[in-house]
């Protein structure tokens, strides 16, 4: 799989849904809704990015590719459990969507601890 293309794109949505968010839905959505997509389209964003910076890592030839692969695994199934229930339950309202987000949130913080774990395996230090 193409990590640095999945997280590039994750990247492009992620501002495409906060430009939607802030020009389509800024009217239709209530104010706890908004917060609801706002906060999706941030942790959206940021895990993205963390995915791209971890993808690129193997080409450092300091971090092993299948360790990459695994860290990214748990960074795309935050995104799309944690973020996508999010952006469900904004603009659907149908609140059963929020007890899954908890599940995406795991997958970031799984994915954030592997990392640091295969750091700490590998005795990297800056």
């Amino acid at each position: 799989m193409n990590w640095n293309a999945i997280a590039a794109i994750l990247l492009a949505l992620a501002v495409a849904f906060g430009a939607f968010g802030a020009h389509a839905l800024r009217a239709r959505l209530d104010a706890y809704s908004m917060g609801l997509w706002e906060k999706a389209v941030f942790y959206h964003f940021v895990h993205a990015l963390g995915m791209l910076m971890v993808s690129i890592l193997p080409r450092t030839q300091t971090f092993p590719v299948s360790a990459a692969v695994n860290v990214c695994w748990f960074l795309l199934t935050g995104v799309l459990v944690f973020s996508g229930s999010l952006y469900l339950l904004a603009v659907t309202g149908v609140r059963t969507l929020g007890m899954i987000t908890p599940v995406g949130g795991l997958a970031f913080i799984a994915g954030w601890l592997l990392l640091a774990w295969y750091f700490i395996a590998q005795r990297q230090t800056l």
